[in-house]
């Protein structure tokens, strides 16, 4: 009976094979057209593709791999029709696909149909809604075309239909971006940081995206906005502290911070962080004023001798850089350090205060014997710290240095040399050295360590390091004597040592008698910064315009074209002429260290500055 069976199926077996074969066979051939259609479109042959495509578009099974580029050949042979009637077919076909719905919706953009094309992107928001794939593939595809408002609006359906209005906010951020809509970028980019997990992604994009000024002060308004639209939330004043401090307007971040310290109670842990990065970063009067506000806040905090003490610390470095500076201030910055350490006592945590007052004493009081005096009690009162012994060891070197007595100078330093080998400090000590040695004249013996040292680690003596280097290097072999640069190592020693009238004598003898030489403009760039150091602004501005006008192309071009600025800007209160300046040095010097800061104040007296 099976076999009965068998014999009766098999013409329909056969048949089957063969029809399986035959259809097997045309796909093969559809494919092979399908590729040939294609490398004819990337090689521009539009006709011949065109001739292939238009026969495979007639076959529902295959139109679909052949869609994207018929259109584009389509629309290269400025066929239209052609390609709205090849639209209409596969929108039948596939039941109203949403993406050949946009192909279609885009040629009748295109013939200026906008009417028409807006139902259909309608048509085709209500379709994408339903699914977060199918949303963010449709938003990709309108991308494409540019439409971004579209491609907003079906986030916003998704976001409606769903009721979660916080999804997709990067995709909508970026979105924006692409609009030229920055405002409300920023708006959704924020949204995203809400989530503290998010924190960290969205400023190293903040960091990344908004590099244009323009862009900054567009987040800091927004950021204003909204820390005065919520003042109960702290999130928005938090990303607004750290905007600032990126910008490093320290004090204005301070503000904030300090806001949210007394609303929250956080105990000043947040405005102490602000103001270490202040003061790293040199802003000691907003430094001090973060540090005033912590000591009178929370005498009672752990952290108060320290904080107490940087506050010192910052007072003291706005009275150094404060020219001319005033011995009064001086003094009352003693006193204020002999107050901590008569309140706190002399322990590991105020040594350092000890030390600062020392150093008062040697370099603007000039009573050199006190302040080894004090220096000497620090290191007795150390108990066996080393790094903190070696510190005053340099310091005391230096006051040697002030005291003309060179070789206990050398001795101290050579001694942390040693103790200090393969270290900053130790970096710092060798420096130091070469620096007597130059001071002395020895130049090859200067350079023979300063190149050594141009390899450090630390990039702040490699540098000083490099520069001394490059000085000795341009100036020696000049003449058989170097005199030029004997002259210039003495006066340099003479202002380290506070001779200020007796380097001031010299260097106006040495511009006369160097005359022409490479180092002039180096003389005159001393004595303009002498000047300054003096409170004697005219004098400075006069030798600073005479290097900018007679050596621009050199070395000190640029800084003296800076100083120049910042002078007009904050002796001579004449903003005009500061912006004028400012703006000849971004002009001229496009790569001066200088540029960012000149830029900055350029803005601010444009008034760009947000408030």
């Amino acid at each position: 009976m099976k076999s009965e069976v068998c014999m009766l199926n098999r013409p329909f077996f056969k048949f089957m094979c063969f029809a399986f074969f035959l259809i097997t066979g045309i796909y093969q051939a559809s494919g092979q057209d399908v590729e040939l259609g294609i490398e004819y479109v990337k090689a521009g042959e539009y006709e011949k593709a065109k001739s292939i495509f238009q026969k495979l578009a007639k076959n529902k099974d295959i139109a679909g791999s052949i869609h994207k580029p018929y259109l584009q050949t389509l629309y290269k042979l400025k066929e239209v029709d052609e390609a709205e009637k090849f639209l209409k077919k596969q929108i039948k076909w596939s039941d109203g696909n949403p993406f050949y719905i946009l192909d279609y919706a885009h040629l009748l953009e295109e013939q200026k149909k906008k009417e028409e094309a807006d139902k259909l992107y309608n048509q085709i928001l209500e379709k994408c809604k339903v699914t977060d794939e199918l949303t963010l593939k449709m938003v990709n595809e309108l991308s494409t075309y540019q439409q971004y408002d579209w491609a907003i609006n079906l986030i916003e359906k998704n976001r409606l239909y769903f009721k979660d209005i916080s999804k997709f906010p990067l995709q909508v951020g970026r979105l924006y971006k692409l609009a030229g809509k920055p405002q409300e970028m920023l708006e959704e980019y924020l949204n995203f940081g809400r989530d503290i997990e998010n924190r960290e992604i969205l400023q190293g994009m903040l960091q990344d995206e908004l590099r244009d000024e323009n862009d900054q002060a567009l987040l800091e308004k927004v950021l204003y906005a909204k820390v005065q639209k919520f003042p109960e939330d702290p999130y928005f004043s938090e990303m607004l502290i750290w905007h600032l401090t990126q910008k490093k307007e320290f004090f204005k971040a301070f503000v904030q911070a300090r806001a949210l310290d007394k609303r929250y109670k956080r105990e000043g842990a947040q405005v102490a962080d602000l103001g270490f990065v202040a003061y790293q970063n040199k802003d000691f009067s907003s430094a001090g004023k973060v540090f005033e506000y912590l000591v009178k806040e929370y005498p009672k905090q752990q952290n108060y001798p320290l904080w107490r003490r940087v506050l010192i610390n910052s007072k003291e470095e706005v009275i150094k850089n404060t020219y001319p500076v005033n011995q009064s201030d001086i003094r009352i910055l003693i006193q204020e350090y002999t107050k901590l350490l008569n309140e706190l006592g002399i322990n590991q945590r105020t040594l350092e205060a000890l030390r600062s007052k020392g150093l008062l004493y040697g370099f603007y009081l000039n009573e050199k014997d006190t302040a080894i005096a004090v220096l000497e009690s620090a290191i007795k009162l150390s108990t066996g710290n080393r790094e903190f012994v070696d510190k005053c060891k340099l310091d005391l070197g230096d006051i040697y240095v002030l005291k003309s007595e060179p070789w206990e100078a050398t001795l101290l330093y050579s001694q942390v040399e040693k103790s200090e080998k393969d270290s900053p400090m130790g970096y710092e000590a060798k420096l130091r050295n070469a620096k007597l040695s130059y001071y002395k004249g020895d130049f090859e013996l200067a350079k023979d360590v300063l190149d050594i040292l141009k390899q450090a680690t630390t990039r702040e003596i490699a540098n000083d390091a490099m520069n001394l280097s490059l000085l000795i290097q341009d100036n020696t072999g000049i003449d058989t004597t170097d005199q030029a640069l004997k002259d210039y190592a003495n006066v340099e020693l003479m202002l380290f040592q506070h001779r200020n009238e007796e380097a001031m004598a010299e260097m106006k003898s040495m511009v006369t008698k160097h005359k022409g030489h490479p180092l002039e403009d180096e003389f005159m760039y001393l004595m303009a910064t002498t000047y300054l150091k003096e409170g004697k602004v005219d004098e400075a501005i006069e030798q600073l315009e005479k290097i900018v006008e007679k050596f621009p192309t050199d070395i000190l071009g640029d800084d003296a074209l800076y100083i120049l600025a910042k002078t007009y800007q904050e002796k001579k209160n004449q903003p005009s002429k500061a912006m004028k300046l400012y703006q000849e040095l971004l002009t001229k010097y496009p790569g001066s260290i200088y540029g960012a800061d000149a830029r900055k104040r350029f803005r601010n007296l444009r008034g760009d500055t947000i408030n």
